[in-house]
């Protein structure tokens, strides 16, 4: 999808104990997710995703990223260019 994106975002993940090794290895594999890491803080996972429009960003993060195992909440961040 590089090249073809123009939306981006952070998407901030927590997840159940334990699992955010996990959830982060199995996020990096969905298409359009560009990076997917482990964190501490009030977020377990931090990932970088990529979308044609705003529509196929909320897809993306609703029917692919929430349906992993082990998430409990996502908070979505586009990436604005000021």
């Amino acid at each position: 999808m590089k090249g073809m994106a123009v939306v981006q975002a952070y998407i901030l993940i927590q997840t159940e104990v334990g699992k955010a090794a996990s959830v982060a290895t199995s996020v990096a594999e969905i298409k359009g997710v560009t990076a997917a890491e482990d964190v501490t803080g009030p977020y377990d996972v931090i990932v970088r995703a990529e979308a044609r429009n705003v529509d196929e960003l909320g897809k993306l993060v609703v029917a692919k990223v929430q349906g992993v195992d082990g998430i409990t909440r996502t908070l979505t961040c586009p990436v604005v260019h000021l």
